[in-house]
């Protein structure tokens, strides 16, 4: 049920495959499978909904209790991570707004948006055709 993601590093000395070369990054079929499910969600909320990329925008939709999903990237700061929890746990009372956990960095969450940059945070505030906000866990 898992797969192999590299190929183990060879020594430059002995040409050799050594067990402290291995890299090697166990991904779970429906953990890729439930990743490529939240990426064509994000696709149809970018062509159907309304959306803003970014720390400081959704930043400002959570002020204003607009937002109803926020996506982090995993490799976001620490820092802006657990302000952007803090934010959405205190919109919760007013506006029922998730929080959920990208599996991917930042690059592949800008990816999944269909964007050529980084995108470290998005806030959905009309999800449009999609049915995201119902779909995916809420950490």
């Amino acid at each position: 049920t898992n797969t192999l993601d590299e190929d183990p590093v060879h020594c430059r000395l002995c040409h050799r495959v050594h067990p402290h070369y291995l890299t090697v990054k166990m991904v779970s079929k429906k953990a890729k499978k439930a990743q490529e499910s939240i990426g064509a969600r994000l696709q149809l909320v970018v062509k159907s909904g309304k959306y803003s990329l970014g720390y400081r925008q959704t930043l400002r939709n959570m002020r204003e209790g607009a937002a109803k999903l926020v996506i982090i990237a995993s490799n976001c700061p620490t820092l802006r991570k657990s302000e952007l929890e803090y934010y959405a746990m205190l919109s919760r009372k007013s506006a029922n707004t998730k929080v959920h956990l990208f599996n991917g960095s930042n690059n592949e969450l800008g990816t999944a948006c269909g964007k050529l940059f980084a995108v470290s945070s998005l806030c959905i505030t009309d999800e449009g055709d999609s049915d995201i906000i119902r779909a995916l866990p809420v950490a």
